[in-house]
């Protein structure tokens, strides 16, 4: 990585607040010209030019034709108003939430792209910003705060032309921003490289899996009948309720979490909600929403002791003698599991897997012996991956703080 240095002295105060002497502070209407995406007919959208919309820009800082999925049929005069050029910036004009409006990414290409209604394109007036210097500069705290706080609507936050020129931008010199980019272009490697390596493990996990949970791959040492058994006898519906209240700690199984406390996912509490009638879950023991199941809200509790979850889920465990939880876990979190829910599910308003349904599926289930092996085996790939996804959000965090403390001078570059 390139060094950076610490600065003490030779700030400025500003209205933004304290940046380096040597820097600019220029309304965003002084480098840019802006102008509204264009707004078609639903007929139009499938075919013909590439076409920019609000997803590209919240998912990228630069946007290059590969990444444009979309494609709109235009008349000539209509694309050569609205096409992009290679630097200019794309900024979310229209957001359900306010920390999306105004995102922006910078478009790196040459191709024949025109962009959305609910997107602002700003086209440079002068040569003061680097281009890879725009990937990054719209991101800064002193810079977001300014576009949300102009952000308006009940609903929606918008934010329209007007207000985006009168944004204030800190401008460090030309020299200074390119060192910038060069920093944070590494980090965007380092992160770029991680992702792919996650992929990577992804695809490998889910090979792993589905051979060794299908009985086409046997571990070593293991080579009885592969056969295929209903979980009915394996299974048993646990109905214990609160009763007695001794259980305060309220649970909900989430499709990307798994178990967390309620309070987490509504942030409030749910003290006031008479537990009596709740169902008690105990570790080890699994429970599922019938109606989210098909989504992933199913989970086995490993890491509480106990909790309370509302009446409307299913708690269940496993004969361990036959069935490991641990084992069970990964057959209902395969991808198999997933796309066999539709055929054991019932509903006239909205499809429910019920513990009767998914007492009749059938899975490969070998002895005991080769059911831990296999938990062995998936746990460790699983592991490796966790570690990866770990190190990823470490490397977006870091970049994060850098990206804050070089883009408000906090932090300056070596020249």
């Amino acid at each position: 990585m390139l060094k950076v240095q610490d600065i003490k002295t030779g700030f400025i105060e500003t209205q933004v607040g304290p940046l380096p002497s040597d820097w600019k502070l220029v309304p965003l209407g002084y480098l840019f010209d802006f102008k509204n995406g264009v707004n078609a007919d639903k007929s139009a959208y499938g075919n013909g030019v590439k076409f920019i919309n609000v997803m590209e820009i919240i998912n990228n800082n630069i946007i290059t034709d590969d990444k444009v999925p979309g494609t709109i049929t235009l008349e000539e005069k209509h694309i050569k108003s609205n096409l992009v050029q290679f630097g200019d910036v794309l900024f979310n004009r229209t957001s359900e939430t306010t920390n999306e409006i105004g995102l922006s990414a910078v478009y790196l290409d040459k191709g024949q792209t025109v962009f959305g209604g609910f997107v602002i394109r700003g086209r440079s007036k002068n040569n003061e910003l680097f281009e890879l210097f725009k990937k990054d500069c719209f991101q800064s705290s002193l810079v977001r705060k300014q576009i949300i706080a102009r952000g308006q609507g009940a609903v929606r936050s918008n934010i329209g032309q007007g207000d985006l020129e009168k944004v204030l931008l800190p401008v460090p010199p030309l020299h200074e921003q390119k060192k910038i980019s060069e920093i944070l272009t590494e980090w965007d490697n380092a992160i770029d490289l991680t992702q792919n390596q996650i992929s990577t493990l992804k695809i490998r996990n889910k090979g792993i899996s589905q051979q060794l949970l299908s009985g086409k791959k046997r571990i070593s040492g293991f080579n009885s009948k592969v056969n295929f058994i209903r979980l009915k006898g394996l299974i048993k519906e646990v109905s214990k309720r609160n009763k007695d209240l001794s259980v305060s700690n309220v649970l909900s199984v989430t499709n990307s979490r798994g178990f967390i406390n309620q309070s987490e996912q509504f942030d409030r509490s749910v003290a006031s909600v008479d537990l009596s009638n709740y169902k008690v879950v105990e570790k080890g023991q699994f429970a599922y929403n019938p109606s989210r199941v098909n989504v992933g809200s199913l989970d086995l509790l490993k890491n509480f002791e106990e909790g309370v979850l509302s009446p409307m889920y299913v708690v269940f465990k496993t004969d361990p003698k036959q069935l490991l939880p641990e084992f069970l876990y990964y057959h209902l979190k395969s991808w198999w599991f997933t796309g066999h829910i539709p055929q054991y599910v019932q509903g006239s308003v909205r499809d429910s897997l019920s513990f009767d349904g998914l007492q009749s599926m059938s899975f490969f289930i070998p002895s005991v012996d080769e059911q831990r092996k296999i938990v062995e085996v998936l746990s460790e790939a699983r592991q490796e991956l966790e570690m990866k996804q770990k190190h990823l959000e470490e490397l977006n965090n870091q970049r994060k703080g850098l990206m804050q403390k070089l883009l408000t001078g906090e932090v300056r570059v070596k020249i």
